[in-house]
C-alpha cells in the first residue's frame, strides 16, 4: 500500500462554474472515465430515446452509472451524483440495440433532474480537477507508470498503442484516468475514483488497486508455472514410456501392464466361453495392453475384466438332492408351516426327478416361489433352510426402498463409478451358477424418474428369458436359468401384475397360540440363552410363563416381539447374576415376570364383556395378520342421513351404504317402523379412527349393528362375524378366513359366523383353533341376525 505524503496544500485558482443542460443515459455497470473511449451498447427504451434524439455526430450527453445494475427503469435515487460528460462520435443501429463509440470529456455533477420520461434530461455542473504540481506528485506519477509497466509485462491485457501513449505525452489526470479504466475492480470502486477530484489522492487510490492486481497476477503466474511443469513432466514420462514399450516390443520384453494382460489371457483360456463372449473379452484385454498406466480408462477396463473373471462361469455346486434330508432340515429349523413345507418338498421332488435328464434344456426349474405373509413368520429364514436342504449357496438381497433400475441391471460403463447390479453382484458373491437367490421385500420396490426396478426384474425372474440375462455394466449375456429365485413380500397389492404373474404365491398365515408356544420353548429360548451368554443351569422359564408372555405381553402374527421379550428377560437375569443379586438358579415365575417386564400389556380376552346394543364384532384381514373390528352404531333424531367415521376406505363406505339400504328396504320384516327410518340419522363409527380400514367383508357386521341399534336388541358378545352383503341380503364369500379365525381365537371369541361359500376353507384352519371356536356358515343376513342377536326379531304386520 502507498503511504500518503504529508505536504502543505497549495493555493488554487478559483474556476468559474459551468452549468449545462444535457440528455442523460444511465449505465448499468462500469464507468467511462474522461480522456478514454469505449463502445457502449444501448438497448433500454430510456437510453434509445436519448441516443436517437442526437442531431449531430458531436452531440454531448451525460453518462451516469446506476447504483444497482438490476434496475431496469432507474430513478434519481438509483443513479450516482457524479458522471462523465461524453461525446457520441459514432453510432451503429442493429435490430434491437444501438452501438455507439463514446469519448469521455470531463466529470460532471447532477444538480437536478429536469425530465425523467421518455428520456432523462438533467442540469449538470462541470467539475474541475484539483491539480498540484510538486515533487510528491512527480514521484507518484513515476511510481504509477512503473507499476503499470510491471503489470503489463506480467500479462495484464492492454493495447500496445494505448500503453505507449500512457508512458508519455499525457497529463497526470489523463494518466490516472486511463489506467483506472483498465483496472479489474468493482463498479463502486471505479465510481469512487471518478468522484475523487484531487489528482494526487486519485493516484494513490489507483496505485493501491494496481498493487492488488499485480499480486493476483503473480499468483496466477506461479500456478501456471507449476501446472506447466507438471504437464511437461507427465508428457515426458508418457513419451519415454511409449518409446520404452516400443523398444521392449522389439527386444521381446514385457512390462507390468503386459503381465496383467497376460494373466487375463491365461484366465480366459481356462474358462469355456461362447465365441462372441471370448471375442469381446479379448478385445478388452488388447485395449488394456495398448493403454498407458496413467490413462484413467485402464482402471475401468481392469475393473470390468476382474468382474467378468470373478463370475462363476460354468461352475455349479454339487447338490445331491434327498427329499428325506430336506424334510428333516425343514422340520428342525421351523415349527408348523405345514402347507409351506409341503409346497417346498414338492419343489425339491421335482428338482430331484429333473436331475435324471441328461439335456440341460430338459432341466428347466419350477416356477419362482413368492412367500407372502405378515412380518416375523419365518419367510426369510426358511430360504436359508431351503439352500441347506438343497446343498447350495444362499444369497439374499433386500429390495426395500430401491427406486433406481440400475440397482438391478447395473450402470453402463460410460458413467464414472459404474458397477454391476445386485443380481450380478450376488452371483459374483455366490461363486456358483446354481445358488438359492432370495429377493427380500419385493413388495417395497419403488419407482421414479430413474426407471422402474420391478420392470428390470421381469427378465431375471422369467425362466424363458433368464438364460441370457444382460447386466448394463457387464454388457454380455449371463445364464441365470440354474438359479433358484425365492421372493418374499408382506402384501401382493404393491407388486405389479406383470411381475406377480411370474411368481407362484405361497401364503404364510399368522402363528396360533400353540405354535408360538412351541416355537418359543423349542427354538427362541435356546437362541436367547446363547445370545445373552447364559447357561441353562442359571435360568429357566416355565411353560406357564412363556404362555403368559405370548398372551399378555405380545400380540402379533409372527414371533419377533416374542423373541425380543425373551431377550429382555435374559438381559434382566444376566444383570442380576453379574451383580450377585441372585445366588441360585433364576426361575422366571409369574411374580418375577412382572418385575422384569412390568404390568401386562394386553388382556387375555379382548372380546366384549357384555352384550351391547348397536355394537357388533367383525373380523378383518391386514398385512400383519387378522384382527377384531368393533363396529358401533348410534341413532339420533334427523332425516334418515348416514354419517361414517373411523377413516373408512371407499369400499367399506359403500358396504355401509348397502347395509343401510337393505335395512330400509326390509324394515317391516326386521321390526322397524317407517317413521323410525325416516326420522333417524345413523352414525356408524369404527374405533381406532387413525387407522385406515377398507374392504367389503364387514357387510354383515354393519347390518347387524344397524338392526341392533334400531330394534334395541343387544348383539351377543361371544360372536364374531365376517361376510360381504348384497342389497338383497345374500352373504358373499370373503378371503383371509384363516388369519381372521386365528385373531378371533386369540381374542377369546367362541362362535364365528362365516359365509356359506367359505365352509370349504375351514379345513385350512388349525386344529387348535377349530377345537375352541364353533364355525357357523350362513347364506343370508336373516340367518346371521337370528344367531347374532340375543332376541328374535318381531316383524311388523
Amino acid at each position: 500500500m502507498i503511504d500518503k505524503i504529508k505536504q502543505t496544500k497549495p493555493k488554487l485558482k478559483k474556476v468559474k462554474s459551468e452549468i449545462l443542460i444535457l440528455d442523460a443515459i444511465p449505465i448499468r455497470e462500469g464507468v467511462l472515465f474522461p480522456s478514454t473511449e469505449s463502445v457502449l451498447t444501448f438497448g433500454r427504451q430510456l437510453s434509445l430515446n436519448a441516443i436517437k434524439d442526437l442531431k449531430s455526430q458531436k452531440k454531448m450527453v451525460a453518462l451516469i452509472t446506476q447504483r444497482d445494475p438490476k434496475i431496469n427503469l432507474p430513478t434519481a435515487e438509483d443513479l450516482y451524483q457524479v458522471g462523465t460528460l461524453a461525446i457520441v462520435e459514432k453510432k451503429i443501429k442493429t435490430e434491437d440495440n444501438i452501438n455507439a463509440l463514446v469519448k469521455g470529456i470531463s466529470r460532471v455533477k447532477i444538480i437536478r433532474f429536469i425530465q425523467t420520461s421518455p428520456k432523462l434530461i438533467v442540469e449538470v455542473e462541470k467539475l474541475h480537477e484539483d491539480v498540484s504540481i510538486n515533487d510528491d506528485t512527480a514521484a507518484l506519477v513515476s511510481h504509477l507508470q512503473k507499476e503499470f509497466r510491471k503489470a503489463v509485462h506480467m500479462g495484464k491485457p492492454v493495447e500496445f498503442l494505448s500503453f505507449m501513449k500512457l508512458m508519455g505525452g499525457v497529463t497526470d489526470g489523463e494518466l490516472v484516468d486511463q489506467i483506472a479504466s483498465t483496472l479489474t475492480i468493482k463498479t463502486s470502486s471505479k465510481q469512487k475514483v471518478l468522484e475523487t477530484l484531487n489528482v494526487k489522492e486519485r493516484m494513490e487510490l489507483v496505485i493501491n488497486h494496481l498493487a492488488h492486481e499485480i499480486k493476483v497476477l503473480e499468483i496466477e503466474k506461479d500456478v501456471v508455472h507449476k501446472t506447466q511443469e507438471k504437464f511437461d513432466k507427465s508428457m515426458k514420462e508418457n513419451i519415454l514410456r511409449e518409446r520404452l514399450k516400443t523398444i521392449q516390443k522389439e527386444l521381446g520384453d514385457i512390462d507390468d501392464d503386459d503381465e496383467a494382460a497376460e494373466d487375463y489371457q491365461k484366465r480366459l483360456s481356462k474358462i469355456k466361453f461362447d465365441q462372441e463372449l471370448k471375442k469381446k473379452i479379448k478385445k478388452e484385454i488388447k485395449r488394456l495392453r495398448m493403454m498407458s498406466p496413467n490413462n484413467p480408462e485402464s482402471g475401468y477396463v481392469r475393473s470390468w475384466l476382474d468382474t467378468v473373471f470373478e463370475l462363476p462361469w460354468n461352475v455349479s455346486a454339487n447338490s445331491k438332492l434327498n427329499i428325506k434330508k430336506a424334510e428333516n432340515i425343514l422340520e428342525k429349523s421351523h415349527y408348523g408351516l405345514d402347507e409351506v413345507k409341503d409346497r417346498i418338498l414338492e419343489y425339491v421332488a421335482v428338482l430331484q426327478l429333473k436331475q435324471r435328464n441328461t439335456k440341460k434344456e430338459d432341466q428347466s426349474l419350477p416356477t419362482i416361489l413368492c412367500f407372502v405373509g405378515p412380518p416375523g413368520v419365518g419367510k426369510t429364514s426358511i430360504g436359508k433352510s431351503i439352500a441347506e436342504a438343497l446343498g447350495r449357496k444362499f444369497i439374499k438381497i433386500s429390495l426395500g426402498g430401491i427406486r433406481d433400475e440400475s440397482e438391478i441391471r447395473g450402470h453402463r460403463r460410460t458413467y464414472v463409478g459404474a458397477m454391476p447390479g445386485k443380481i450380478i453382484s450376488g452371483m459374483r458373491q455366490a461363486k456358483s451358477m446354481n445358488p438359492v437367490f432370495m429377493l427380500d421385500e419385493i413388495d417395497k420396490i419403488g419407482s421414479d424418474y430413474k426407471g422402474d426396478p420391478s420392470s428390470a426384474l421381469l427378465e431375471a425372474l422369467d425362466p424363458e428369458q433368464n438364460k441370457e440375462f444382460e447386466d448394463h455394466y457387464l454388457d454380455m449375456p449371463f445364464d441365470l436359468s440354474e438359479v433358484i429365485f425365492i421372493t418374499t413380500a408382506n402384501t401382493l397389492d404393491t407388486i405389479p401384475p406383470a411381475l406377480r404373474d411370474r411368481l407362484e404365491i405361497i401364503r404364510y398365515s399368522g402363528y396360533t397360540q400353540e405354535e408360538k408356544f412351541n416355537i418359543g420353548r423349542d427354538y427362541l429360548y435356546e437362541k436367547a440363552l446363547a445370545t445373552n451368554g447364559l447357561r441353562a443351569s442359571e435360568i429357566s422359564i416355565p411353560d406357564n410363563s412363556i404362555k403368559t408372555i405370548i398372551n399378555r405381553y405380545t400380540r402379533e402374527a409372527g414371533v419377533r416381539d416374542l423373541e425380543r421379550t425373551l431377550g429382555k428377560l435374559m438381559r434382566k437375569a444376566a444383570r442380576d447374576i453379574v451383580s450377585k443379586k441372585s445366588k441360585s438358579k433364576i426361575v422366571v415365575d409369574e411374580k418375577l415376570l412382572k418385575k422384569y417386564l412390568g404390568p401386562e400389556k394386553f388382556d387375555v380376552n379382548i372380546a366384549e364383556k357384555e352384550d351391547i346394543i348397536g355394537q357388533a364384532t367383525g373380523l378383518a384381514w391386514t398385512s400383519v395378520g387378522g384382527e377384531l373390528l368393533f363396529i358401533e352404531v348410534s341413532l339420533t333424531p334427523g332425516k334418515g342421513k348416514i354419517q361414517l367415521t373411523g377413516k373408512l376406505g371407499s369400499v367399506m363406505q359403500e358396504s355401509a351404504q348397502a347395509a343401510l339400504t337393505f335395512v330400509k328396504a326390509n324394515h317391516k320384516q326386521l321390526g322397524i317402523t317407517e317413521k323410525q327410518i325416516q326420522n333417524t340419522d345413523v352414525h356408524i363409527h369404527v374405533p381406532e379412527g387413525a387407522v385406515p380400514k377398507d374392504g367389503p367383508s364387514a357387510g354383515v357386521t354393519l347390518t347387524t349393528a344397524i338392526v341392533s341399534a334400531f330394534t334395541k336388541i343387544p348383539v351377543r358378545k361371544d360372536i364374531a362375524m365376517t361376510g360381504e352383503v348384497t342389497l338383497r341380503g345374500r352373504v358373499l364369500r370373503i378371503g383371509g378366513l384363516k388369519e381372521k379365525s386365528i385373531a378371533a381365537h386369540m381374542a377369546g371369541i367362541k362362535t364365528v359366523l362365516i359365509p356359506k361359500e367359505n365352509e370349504r376353507d375351514i379345513i385350512k384352519i388349525p386344529e387348535s383353533v377349530k377345537k375352541d371356536i364353533k364355525f357357523i356358515p350362513v347364506s343370508h343376513v336373516e340367518e346371521n341376525l337370528t344367531l347374532a342377536l340375543t332376541k328374535k326379531l318381531k316383524p311388523l304386520v
